[in-house]
């Protein structure tokens, strides 16, 4: 079976650039500059994420009153709490959560509240830029999932280009709604092109 890349934990940086609650102003500029990262979490002394600092909220705080700005710290200046996600859930509500709450990456944590990780726009990204024969691999596992193997032995998969053509035989029409959806579900697949045939419609005409 080929990796799903349907978790958070799959597509997740590991290695996490944090400031703890008393870190500066200028501090946290700098390390968003330095690692080139628009928000970093911020840790409470046992590592729990109690908050996260981005660009906006420094910008937020440097335009309201410049010359305090620079005497607050990430206690301060963090927007409280977090939306994390854990590595278990599904890669979709990652994205659903940075485009509810317009975000940019989210932290990462464990059933205690630890961060592990930190997930980006870019990577979930990876979930659409899978090769196309890992693409048509996962499908072929689905397909399999929803036939019996001698039925699913009727059913060819390709990929071009994260699009999926399926070509073959289906025993039942009523079915291909259901396949189409599942194929539609993977992730990475663009499009889906069905031309399958069904044996129990009369004249075997072709499926759209």
């Amino acid at each position: 079976m080929t990796r799903r890349w349907t978790t958070v934990g799959e597509v997740m940086t590991h290695a996490v650039i944090a400031v703890g609650r008393d870190a500066g102003y200028r501090q946290i500029l700098e390390k968003l500059q330095e690692w080139r990262v628009s928000a970093v979490p911020v840790l409470a002394g046992d590592g729990r994420v109690i908050g996260v600092v981005s660009e906006a909220d420094l910008l937020l705080h440097g335009d309201r009153d410049p010359g305090h700005a620079g005497r607050l710290t990430a206690r301060e200046l963090m927007s409280a709490p977090a939306v994390c996600v854990h590595p278990d859930s599904p890669t979709a509500l990652a994205a659903r959560e940075m485009a509810h709450y317009r975000l940019k990456r989210l932290p990462v944590i464990d059933g205690d509240g630890l961060l592990v990780g930190i997930v980006s726009r870019s990577d979930l990204l990876k979930v659409y830029l899978r090769e196309d024969q890992e693409l048509a691999d996962q499908v072929r596992f689905e397909v399999l999932a929803l036939l019996r193997p001698e039925q699913a032995a009727g059913v060819e998969v390709s990929a071009m280009e994260g699009r999926i053509s399926l070509t073959g035989t289906l025993p039942d029409a009523d079915l291909l709604p259901v396949l189409e959806r599942m194929v539609r579900a993977v992730p990475g697949v663009v499009d889906v092109e069905a031309n399958l045939v069904s044996p129990v419609r009369a004249g075997a005409a072709a499926l759209r």
